[in-house]
């Protein structure tokens, strides 16, 4: 058929208010995707754009899911398509929208962004993956902090991801795991940011780095072992090596700088907060668990001191810590705190709910939420 036929079919279609040719008409056109030069041509006339710009919009919201799952997908590298009807394709539904935000040549920054503010996180995360993105959509991405778009960015190696912009990201790994790995690889990494990424992942990605950059992984290690050294409340007297203990305003300086140091360096996880209370050191615990958790002391605190141990549960599943370990440390926070908190075995039963089958974050709010009735 040739172009001006094929023009005319749609403007034919178009005019009619049967829901049969409206279909059609969405269906041609998607066809007409597949017909290479001379479907471009036939987009590009005057008639069809002036028909595209009218009443494609109205189409594509009264379509079928399928039909606009087939056009978004024909549509994807379409230079001649209709901006408002892209824009409307990356809003809809994740499986519709994510070829036309990988691929649209049609969406612009400014588009871009107005996804990362008014999408979902699935919509924000293909557009973190989108090829070639431009420095204002990474500066918004980096500007929201959301931790699986930030990911989805340090995976995009062909974004304009600036050093500036890495060692945000680096930053971000600190309380991000998942931003390690693809951040190890990435290939604007320089020796000093790879320094910086060394102190805060494994020893796999620690030995990886260490043979691209040629870091000396002897003194490094030995910074980050200094950190952990100073968790056991003393320091070496540089005189005659002996341990020298602090008094308790000192250790209570001294923790706060510990874990601020482990914190920093990647090094504070759950296990350090089951350690220091085998060591006795209830302020360590309530220190490690509010830096973990980004609590107030106060709050931690009044979990402990209460007759409710769910509260010190909640706090705890809120940091990652398993519902096998509570128990234990349940039972040592008691024993260094004159049996609080307190509730006894109806209490322990009770925390055990606390983890349940939901995410950190939710154990977190609910603890917050309950601890404001104590």
């Amino acid at each position: 058929m040739s172009v001006a036929a094929k023009t005319q079919e749609i403007l034919s279609l178009a005019r009619s208010r049967a829901v049969q040719d409206r279909e059609r008409l969405l269906l041609a056109i998607v066809d007409l995707c597949d017909a290479g030069d001379g479907a471009t041509a036939v987009m590009e006339s005057p008639p069809v754009q002036a028909l595209l710009s009218s009443i494609f919009m109205s189409l594509v919201v009264e379509a079928e899911r399928d039909i606009r799952r087939r056009l978004a997908e024909k549509l994807a590298d379409a230079e001649w398509a209709p901006v408002a009807l892209i824009n409307v394709l990356a809003l809809d539904d994740i499986e519709i929208a994510r070829p036309v935000i990988a691929s649209s040549p049609v969406l612009k920054d400014n588009d871009l962004v107005r996804l990362l503010v008014e999408a979902t996180i699935e919509h924000q995360i293909e557009v973190a993956r989108r090829p070639q993105l431009g420095a204002p959509v990474v500066a918004a991405i980096l500007e929201q902090n959301e931790p699986a778009v930030l990911t989805a960015l340090a995976g995009n190696v062909s974004a304009q991801v600036s050093r500036d912009d890495l060692k945000r990201l680096i930053g971000a790994a600190r309380r991000i795991a998942a931003l390690r790995t693809p951040l190890s690889r990435h290939p604007g990494l320089t020796d000093d940011l790879a320094r910086e990424l060394y102190v805060w992942v494994g020893q796999a990605l620690r030995n990886s780095l260490a043979a691209r950059f040629r870091l000396d992984q002897t003194a490094l290690d030995a910074a980050i072992a200094e950190s952990i050294r100073e968790a056991h409340g003393g320091v070496v007297s540089e005189v005659d090596g002996t341990v020298v203990f602090p008094q308790e305003d000192e250790r209570a300086e001294m923790e706060k700088r510990l874990l601020a140091k482990l914190d920093q360096a990647g090094q504070l996880r759950p296990g350090y907060l089951l350690r220091a209370l085998r060591e006795q050191k209830l302020s360590l615990f309530i220190g490690g668990l509010t830096t973990l958790g980004r609590f107030d002391p106060d709050q931690i605190r009044r979990a402990i001191d209460s007759d409710r141990p769910e509260l010190l549960a909640l706090a705890c599943a809120s940091v990652g810590i398993d519902r096998s370990v509570f128990p234990t440390i349940l039972e040592l926070v008691r024993e260094l705190n004159d049996g609080h908190p307190g509730g006894g075995a109806e209490g322990a039963r009770r925390a055990a709910g606390a983890f349940g089958p939901f995410a950190p974050d939710i154990a977190r709010t609910a603890f917050t939420k309950a601890l404001a009735k104590v």
